[in-house]
């Protein structure tokens, strides 16, 4: 057992740069695609995700976080909870006990899923399976029993992974993304209200017909349309409410001036990146098309599961993320008085993954996208400020150095990236009713989930098989 959980806590270690490349190569060797042309997809899909991390984390992370973080400064905001960021909540679901379990555990429930039709598809984005470890370690600590966090874990798997199958044809459509679903623990969990806001504005007469299509706006501009004019012209916007300074007003400039620049590249380089992701996918969802047609003829659709960083390239996801990024301050603010009490700073920049599957669900469409993308961010801050003492315990139970973070031994840490989760509150709101109660509520839901889109999976297999 010692050298199972070993093995385990080090392909963990590898991180998502190293692991991806690595499963890749196996997986499109294992379809068929060739050792030589699976390792060069692999290592394409790695170079992707290096490039995206370092823009969404350097840039977006050392240029706009500190510019939303001077304007709570400058307009004197009272929030108690730091937001402390996606890395430390991964470190603190990975410390815990289910998290040592989760990629074994994940892979296990993935595959009954696979043999019971009840999935299509592979997740090969194990690095990611932290997020139902988060979940399950948070239930565990509620209710005493880690068994409990184990299930919770389990069922929270289930349901993202039929969220993944559902959506992936709207991913394909608006992502131009083959044979891929995002069936990702954070980004998922936002697409049922996104469905839901989305059947709303269906049932408003005037208010439907309504479409800012980011795209056709972008060629209508002509040059002042295109990403890099659009990411430096919000950049100097916000540049301006955050430095701008009467009295040191060539700082002042020298600083905005910076961010409109980095704001650009942003829009700039992150489609670039994605495309790489495409590129190193592409050789492997071929193979596994192939694969699955000629071993499992009358199986539906299957799809690789992947993080949702291959979809934050998207213009419309790009320039949404970039107005609502600086309105989230805004909404801590106005939520106040209904009890928010987290100031975003670490997940500032991992907003964007919010909306990677509210863009297809939209249908690209830039004015429902904004308005979903207000609603589930004001969802978001309330669950987080509602997670932040048992994120806290979690944090303490794993070994976290709280105090570093958050100024004191004493103080409430929480995240929007899993702390603002959708899925995980039900898990904790309904452990804290009683934790059997939370986990016969959602398993019974999940098994009747499983069941709808097994049914689902098999009548589009037997379309597909006649149609052949």
């Amino acid at each position: 057992m010692e050298a199972i959980t070993a093995f385990f806590s080090f392909i963990q270690g590898l991180g998502v740069n190293v692991m991806m490349p690595i499963l890749l190569t196996i997986f499109g060797t294992i379809l068929g695609a060739g050792f030589g042309k699976s390792l060069k997809a692999g290592l394409t899909v790695g170079v992707g995700f290096i490039g995206l991390n370092l823009i969404i984390n350097n840039v977006l992370g050392t240029s706009l976080a500190p510019a939303v973080q001077e304007m709570t400064t400058r307009f004197g905001l009272a929030l108690n909870i730091i937001d402390v960021g996606w890395p430390a909540s991964s470190a603190i679901a990975m410390g815990t006990t289910i998290g040592m379990f989760i990629i074994p555990l994940g892979l296990l429930v993935n595959i009954l899923m696979l043999v019971t039709n009840t999935t299509q598809t592979i997740d090969v984005d194990i690095w990611n399976y932290w997020h139902f470890a988060f979940t399950g370690s948070i239930v565990a600590i509620i209710t005493g029993d880690v068994m409990l966090g184990f299930a919770a874990a389990v069922i929270n798997m289930v349901v993202v992974l039929i969220l993944g199958d559902i959506t992936a044809p709207q991913v394909e459509k608006s992502l131009g993304m083959p044979g891929v679903s995002l069936p990702h623990g954070f980004t998922a969990a936002f697409a049922p209200i996104a469905m839901f806001i989305n059947w709303v504005i269906d049932k408003i007469p005037g208010v439907r017909d309504i479409n800012l299509d980011v795209e056709s706006m972008q060629k209508k501009f002509g040059v002042f349309g295109e990403p890099l004019m659009v990411g430096t012209v919000i950049g100097l916007i916000i540049g301006c409410i955050a430095y701008f300074d009467a009295t040191d007003i060539a700082g002042s400039v020298t600083v905005i001036l910076g961010l409109g620049v980095s704001l650009g590249a942003v829009l700039v380089l992150i489609p670039r990146m994605a495309s790489l992701l495409m590129e190193g996918l592409l050789p492997i969802s071929d193979a596994a098309s192939a694969f699955m047609q000629k071993h499992f003829a009358k199986r539906g659709k299957i799809y690789i599961g992947l993080d949702s960083a291959v979809g934050v390239g998207h213009p419309v996801t790009l320039s949404l993320a970039l107005i609502l990024i600086p309105v989230m301050l805004l909404l801590a603010v106005a939520l106040q008085p209904l009890g928010n009490q987290v100031i975003p700073f670490g997940d500032l920049s991992t907003a964007t993954y919010m909306l990677v599957l509210i863009t297809p669900i939209v249908n690209n469409n830039g004015f429902r996208g904004l308005i979903v993308g207000i609603v589930v961010l004001a969802i978001g801050l309330l669950i987080s400020t509602y997670m932040a003492p048992f994120q806290t315990a979690a944090a303490l139970q794993a070994g976290f150095d709280v105090a570093s973070y958050a100024g004191s031994a004493d103080a409430l840490i929480s995240s929007l990236c899993d702390g603002a989760n959708p899925l995980t509150f039900i898990f904790v709101f309904l452990s804290n009713i009683n934790g059997w109660v939370c986990i016969g509520v959602t398993g019974v839901a999940a098994i009747v989930f499983a069941i709808w889109n097994r049914m689902r999976i098999l009548k589009e297999a037997k379309e597909l098989h006649e149609e052949a």
